[in-house]
């Protein structure tokens, strides 16, 4: 990361808007070496007093080469900061954008492929769909990693961009590999716009599944998939679910946090998978079926513009290369290390895929002029100054859902007076307790940002509905067999 800012005193830093800037790469390895984290705001707090006694001009012990030591005027906004209790603030966002690798590929708009393009891509996607499906790149078997039979996807936690970023590389290489295709990309479908035409024609409007999915499936096999043809809603439906599901909201405030968060918690990350998961289940039954949903071939498109997005924020905050993504997270780096960095089957790690030689045509940018970006909370340090804002949503989650003991994909509904003032679908397979991944993360929280005034003074209730079982169990599961979940509504507030 190259400082955004010149050498200048600034009397209130914060660590995401100046601090982290400090610390080069070759800074940050090289005190990894000797077990000092300097490229994440907890290591950097914690190490505050030694590093400023090691960096402090006229006689700094560190860095060690003449070309990294600090000015007295970086020394002394150092000093600011501890002295002002190592606040972490806010992210600025980043002009120009730090980019990782020299970018190779170019992702387009599928709206914007010119004729002869797009008709490369309908013979690159009917390439591998021709494919005999034990051809481990055909697209029966590289579909197949997503859900049945192999079941490797990571969703709901710290891996899921980086898995997902990986397997349109692995999926992209496949359709390069078919002839005269070797230059096509995986274009995007932005999902604020209404389902492109093109997507509804073949070979990228259905696909029927030449094999029997779920019968090579572990633990056990799966029945009731084969044969199988995809499903999808009208385009006009879509749209209305993409706005009932919260979909836009959800995109809307990832790119908006500072920080990378958790899965479940808090930041881009948690608002980005509620996001993934809403678009699924706006599309229609089989994208909302973890089990197949990678079958229908909107599911490559709708991917690459997630993936679009997580490089817009990246570039938003200046994460586009590892040290810049670290210093985006808390204490939760291990994710990025071996082995917990593993994204099988493929061999890649999630460390390798932050710096990316992909470029979008557009991505989505906040300008630096429209100030720092988001670090709402709902509780913070007693030794801070916080305010409350009339403006600031009321965060609503609904905690500790047993996804376990529910069969499939689910809707939760905000309910104000009996009727849905908000919903969110929740993204799984039909036997979550057979998915590995799942049983791991099986208590889950779904989050709603809603404005003060769509919930006082009114009487509110949550309820969890299970689409695809409606006609067998009822309209709605009953709370109690999905763990007894609870609310937490709370203001969230601001550091100032």
């Amino acid at each position: 990361m190259n400082n955004p800012i010149a050498d200048q005193v600034v009397s209130a830093p914060t660590y995401l808007a100046d601090i982290r800037f400090f610390f080069r790469p070759e800074d940050v390895a090289h005190m990894a070496a000797k077990g000092i984290e300097l490229g994440t705001y907890d290591g950097v707090k914690s190490n505050a007093l030694s590093i400023h006694a090691q960096t402090a001009p006229p006689n700094p012990r560190m860095p060690p080469d003449t070309e990294g030591q600090w000015s007295a005027e970086r020394s002394q906004t150092f000093r600011n900061w501890i002295v002002n209790g190592c606040p972490l603030g806010t992210a600025t966002p980043v002009e120009p954008p730090a980019n990782g690798r020299p970018a190779t590929r170019l992702r387009k708009d599928i709206t914007a492929l010119s004729d002869a393009e797009f008709d490369l891509l309908a013979r690159a996607f009917s390439g591998l769909m021709d494919r005999d499906p034990g051809d481990p790149n055909s697209y029966f078997a590289l579909a197949g990693h997503h859900g049945l039979p192999k079941r490797w996807c990571l969703h709901h936690e710290d891996r899921y961009n980086p898995w997902h970023r990986q397997y349109l590389r692995v999926f992209e290489d496949a359709l390069r590999s078919v002839p005269g295709c070797e230059e096509v990309t995986i274009p995007y479908w932005d999902i604020s716009t209404m389902l492109p035409d093109r997507l509804q024609q073949p070979p990228f409007d259905t696909y029927t599944l030449p094999a029997d999915p779920g019968g090579t499936a572990t633990p056990q096999p799966v029945t009731g998939y084969f044969p199988y043809k995809t499903e999808r809603f009208s385009a006009t439906d879509i749209a209305q679910n993409v706005g009932d599901f919260g979909v836009l909201d959800d995109i809307a405030t990832s790119l908006t946090q500072s920080l990378w968060g958790e899965s479940n918690v808090n930041g881009y990350q948690d608002f980005s998978i509620q996001a993934h998961d809403g678009g699924h289940g706006s599309i229609g039954p089989t994208m909302g079926d973890q089990n197949v949903a990678s079958f229908d071939p909107v599911f490559w498109f709708f991917h690459c513009n997630l993936d679009r997005l997580w490089l817009s924020w990246q570039t938003l905050v200046g994460a586009t290369t590892l040290p810049g993504f670290r210093s985006t997270l808390g204490q939760n780096t291990e994710w990025l290390t071996t082995p917990f960095n593993a994204l099988p089957p493929f061999s890649a790690t999630a460390d390798q895929t932050i710096e990316t030689d992909v470029s979008y045509d557009r991505l989505e940018l906040i300008s630096p002029v429209e100030g720092a970006l988001e670090n709402l909370t709902g509780s913070i340090d007693a030794s801070r100054t916080f305010a409350f804002r009339s403006a600031n949503p009321v965060s609503v989650r609904v905690k500790g859902i047993n996804r376990l003991q529910i069969p499939g994909s689910f809707v939760v509904s905000l309910l104000a007076d009996n009727e849905p003032v908000a919903k969110r679908f929740f993204f799984q397979p039909e036997d979550p307790q057979n998915c590995a991944t799942c049983v791991q993360h099986g208590i889950v929280n779904i989050d709603f940002r809603m404005t003060q005034e769509q919930l006082l003074d009114r009487t509110l209730s949550v309820r969890i509905d299970v689409p695809r079982h409606a006609a067998e169990i009822g309209s709605a599961f009953p709370l109690g067999q999905a763990g007894n979940p609870t609310i937490n509504a709370r203001l969230l507030v601001q550091e100032v």
